[in-house]
């Protein structure tokens, strides 16, 4: 049922609201395709602009091929692919896109794909065989609660780091997005929150439990604290800890700051590479 009136909600944005919300009605949402149905695995990275740089792009791939055993082809999607591991599958990013707001593209029928993506952020550092990414609830699209559950335990909205999904299973993700993308990345923080939106309701996501993908810096460490006078994207922690992810940690997520080439803790200077 699409809402007549939101309370504070202006005439412009009540339009833009209906038509999101009718949008959605006549998309079609692929969900519980049958895993049988979908024989090839790909990793998939994205690299925009100029945060990270091909060295963040091969040690994830590096790190992939330590820690998982499942046959899979790793993708990149990216416009720029200077400097990438020849091995790497690259997939073109379009130029219109900025920022977090190039995430919703990866849900898209454009890629050239066909079977089931787990998409990695790329600051994050592996621990441990990731096999189970693959194979956890395997007629759902699964991701992770996001980190404010260390603050707010109840917290339900996503994290868009680590995300597994059959292809066609999420594509009005991208579809409603490009439909009306300005007007979405006013209303939004950020593509995770739009994730959220679009699906949460209609085709909420299988989680993967919280001790398989933790923060670094709010859930591994003791000590959040930063090195004053740093600038945000390149502040260090202040000390540095000799500590290592719980068993069942496979991935340790740096979101915000610290990236991982500004930490020195020494377990992630030994895995990160």
């Amino acid at each position: 049922m699409v809402k007549k009136y939101v309370a504070g909600e202006t005439k412009e944005q009540r339009k833009t609201r209906k038509a999101l919300e009718q949008a959605q009605k006549s998309v079609e949402v692929v969900q519980n395709v049958p895993q049988e149905s979908v024989d090839t695995n790909y990793i998939l990275c994205l690299k925009h602009g100029t945060k990270y740089n091909a060295e963040y792009v091969n040690k994830l791939y590096n790190m992939t091929k330590r820690h998982c055993t499942v046959d899979y082809t790793f993708v990149c999607l990216t416009e720029d692919p200077t400097n990438l591991d020849p091995n790497i599958l690259v997939v073109p990013l379009p130029n219109n896109l900025q920022g977090w707001w190039c995430k919703p593209y990866i849900y898209s029928n454009e890629l050239g794909l066909n079977g089931t993506i787990l998409y990695l952020d790329l600051d994050i550092v592996i621990a441990s065989n990731i096999d189970h990414l693959f194979s956890y609830e395997p007629n759902s699209w699964c991701t992770i609660r996001d980190f404010t559950r260390k603050q707010r335990p109840a917290w339900k909205r996503y994290n868009s780091s680590v995300v597994r999904f059959n292809t066609g299973q999420l594509t009005n993700v991208w579809k409603l997005f490009k439909d009306n993308n300005k007007e979405i990345e006013r209303k939004y923080h950020g593509d995770q929150d739009w994730l959220y939106y679009v699906t949460s309701s209609s085709n909420p996501a299988a989680l993967y439990p919280d001790s398989w993908i933790q923060s670094w810096k709010w859930e591994i460490r003791q000590s959040k604290d930063f090195k004053p006078g740093g600038t945000r994207g390149n502040r260090v922690l202040r000390t540095v800890e000799h500590i290592t992810p719980p068993t069942e940690c496979c991935i340790a997520v740096f979101h915000g700051d610290p990236n991982p080439h500004n930490c020195d803790d020494p377990w992630v200077k030994e895995n990160w590479k």
